[in-house]
């Protein structure tokens, strides 16, 4: 598999008011597609800043998380903002929007050819341009919360010799804790569904990706003393979440121009919706090497699968 020479990190970035929304189905953190977005915009400003890198992959660790929502009880809703009135006076109709502030580190796979003194010049051009970026719709804001020496950002080159290489990555790996990094798990998906199968043959994916989405409360009943006893059944351990991991089209593709209120005119256009899959929570002192937590986007133009991964499990099953 692909070795990841460099990496650029932003540590502890602040974002206030990011979507909690990822998917038509699924909320909680933003989309790794948001992040991706960020990343590809990132690059276009740095070649405007006549900084010519490429940035191949991104990953994102969790320090902290808190969402602009109501607490206790079953239902929760999001706080909402009153808009002011129409041109009639009357009240504007709400749109429901979910917002969450925060705490994260962002790690890009970076190439390019250039020297030590180079390397944190595009750092440092690359922090100051991000706090002037949205990342999924959130201002990126000072982080009160960590030392100013914890937030620098850092280009890291990472030895060729597989020891050295292995020692430079648990320093980053205690650098991020504490935090949480999202990778993907369409292993389980896929494992799970075959298991729902074996019990029923009309079993699909999305039974699965639902079972695993939820907690699961069994009731046993001892047959001697008739006590009633619910535990949680757990298919698998670890955090596991569903997630949205890009889209899949319903739809030919259509010449440019040729579709009423398209955004771009330019570009051809298709009809698509959202495609879902796992994800785990892991700790980053789990993570074996870099390539672990980073994302890539996987387009199958052919299938009309416009997605991203993560080789997480891949490289957990060929350990």
């Amino acid at each position: 598999m692909h070795e990841i020479a460099n990496l650029l990190i932003l540590p502890r970035l602040r974002v206030q008011n990011a979507n909690a929304i990822s998917s038509p189905m699924t909320w909680g953190f933003p989309a790794m597609s948001a992040f991706v977005g960020m990343m590809q915009a990132l690059e276009r400003k740095l070649a405007a800043a006549d900084i010519n890198v490429s940035l191949e992959r991104v990953g994102v660790v969790c320090h902290d998380v808190e969402a602009q929502a109501t607490e206790g009880g079953y239902t929760r809703a999001f706080h909402l903002t009153r808009n002011p009135v129409d041109k009639t006076g009357g009240t504007a109709s709400i749109v429901e929007e979910g917002r969450m502030h925060l705490d994260i580190t962002l790690i890009f796979a970076i190439d390019a050819k250039a020297s030590d003194e180079q390397r944190q010049h595009i750092a440092q051009q690359a922090g100051d341009i991000v706090a002037g970026m949205r990342i999924a719709g959130g201002s990126v804001m000072p982080n009160s919360r960590v030392s100013p020496d914890r937030q620098r950002p850092v280009w890291i080159a990472l030895d060729d010799d597989s020891s050295e290489r292995e020692k430079q990555f648990k320093r980053l790996k205690r650098r991020w804790l504490p935090g949480f990094a999202l990778v993907l798990r369409d292993d389980r998906l896929a494992e799970h569904t075959e298991t729902l199968q074996a019990k029923d043959e009309n079993a699909t994916a999305l039974d699965a990706w639902l079972d695993l989405s939820r907690l699961n409360h069994e009731c046993h009943v001892d047959s001697e003393s008739e006590q009633v006893r619910w535990e949680v059944r757990r298919s698998y351990p670890g955090w596991l979440v569903p997630i949205p991991v890009g889209y899949g089209a319903i739809s030919e593709q259509f010449e440019p121009g040729s579709v009423a209120n398209a955004r771009d005119t330019q570009l051809p256009f298709r009809f698509v919706e959202s495609i879902y899959s796992i994800g785990q929570w892991i700790s980053p002192h789990r993570l074996t090497c870099p390539e672990d937590l980073l994302w890539y986007v996987d387009n199958d133009l052919d299938a009309g699968l416009y997605r991203l991964n993560n080789d997480y499990a891949q490289r957990a099953h060929s350990a």
